[in-house]
């Protein structure tokens, strides 16, 4: 089960081959995940008992931080905790 503490982080890193690392929103992670997803001639056996694409996206946001797009080719998503303006001290 993913910690509960994850749920409550709003931006994550993504990564992604031959791109520069991004911070993202989680719903705009949510969209890139359910884009790469859409790409896959198949979901990933673990996701499929699941309806649709954004299901698939909300599980993997919540219980991994990789995919193999192909074999050789993996995202990463990275959820992180931006410190809001002046909170640094």
């Amino acid at each position: 089960m993913s910690d509960p503490l994850l749920r409550e982080l709003d931006h994550y890193v993504v990564l992604e081959p031959g791109a520069a690392e991004r911070i993202l929103s989680r719903e705009e992670t949510l969209a890139w995940l359910e884009r790469q997803l859409a790409g896959l001639a198949e979901p990933p056996a673990d996701l499929r008992g699941l309806g649709a694409p954004g299901e698939w996206a909300l599980r993997l946001l919540e219980t991994a931080c990789e995919l193999e797009l192909e074999p050789g080719c993996r995202i990463s998503w990275f959820a992180v905790r931006l410190e809001p303006p002046g909170a640094a001290g």
